[in-house]
């Protein structure tokens, strides 16, 4: 019997391992503007950014009932993905009207500049959204 529950034990630690490697992978840190909701996130493995915002509805068709907002994430678009494997974090600037934060590589102390990108098409008279996702800067030392 010792040696089932030894052997339970060792399992269970090696889920709970596996489960902290994994929860280990992202970084989060919210844009240092003050008066927006948006939350950066990194791949600490590849460097991979997205950001997620909080948006304030109410009365509209896509918040269920009882709901107060939705949540709406942007994905990676040019420089947010496909870097070399490093170890990345994000570090955020103290201006208070900065939307942006910077993605760093600790191993390589190269840094880029990333935000979230509006890009926006002509409709007659007037410029509308076409597009929202995360874009980032070249890295550079």
């Amino acid at each position: 019997m010792t040696g089932r529950v030894a052997a339970a034990a060792c399992g269970l630690a090696a889920a709970l391992a596996g489960t902290s490697a994994l929860a280990a992978q992202y970084e989060f840190l919210a844009a240092p503007q003050i008066n927006l909701s948006l939350v950066y996130r990194v791949d600490k493995l590849t460097g991979d950014v997205v950001a997620c915002q909080f948006a304030h509805n109410p009365g509209r068709s896509d918040v269920g009932p009882g709901a107060f907002g939705v949540t709406a994430c942007y994905r990676s678009g040019e420089g947010a993905s496909g870097q070399e494997a490093g170890e990345y974090g994000l570090v955020a600037t103290r201006h208070e009207q900065e939307g942006g934060v910077f993605r760093v590589n600790y191993r390589t102390g190269a840094l880029s500049v990333c935000y979230l990108y509006f890009q926006r098409e002509k409709q007659g008279d007037r410029e509308a959204i076409a597009d929202q996702y995360v874009v980032c800067t070249p890295p550079a030392k």
